[in-house]
């Protein structure tokens, strides 16, 4: 496990920092991920580190931006550490998907797949649980 696990996970509330998936409901501990990855720069410091699901994780690999569909220009993800949730995403708990309200939400959305057919029939039941959102 990553030496840095507790201080991230605690400060995460054991959520994914970029869907907001319940830790509790999986059978493992969440990844603590580089926001900016090491091969661009980043640091191991606590600042630079996030908690995320592996869904997130592997979408976002080693990237820090993607193309808009709309503009095609290029965007920044979702930062944890620099941007609050509520401001970049809306979730719509009827139909359990997550809505980029910014151009950084819509990108972040859309990279990490947020609102693929797993990640919406899990959030669904996360809801029904009272742990979502």
């Amino acid at each position: 496990m990553n030496v840095h696990y507790q201080p991230v996970a605690q400060r995460a509330n054991h959520r994914c920092e970029y869907c907001k998936a319940p830790e509790l409901v999986f059978n493992f501990p969440f990844e603590v991920e580089h926001i900016v990855p090491v091969c661009l720069n980043g640091s191991d410091e606590l600042s630079n580190l996030a908690l995320a699901c592996r869904s997130c994780n592997l979408r976002k690999g080693m990237r820090i931006s993607f193309k808009d569909s709309q503009t095609g220009e290029d965007v920044r993800f979702f930062h944890p550490r620099k941007d609050q949730w509520h401001v970049h995403f809306q979730v719509n708990i009827d139909s359990a998907y997550v809505q980029g309200v910014t151009n950084i939400g819509k990108v972040t959305v859309d990279a990490l797949k947020m609102n693929a057919e797993a990640q919406v029939k899990a959030r669904k039941l996360w809801v029904q649980l009272g742990l979502f959102p």
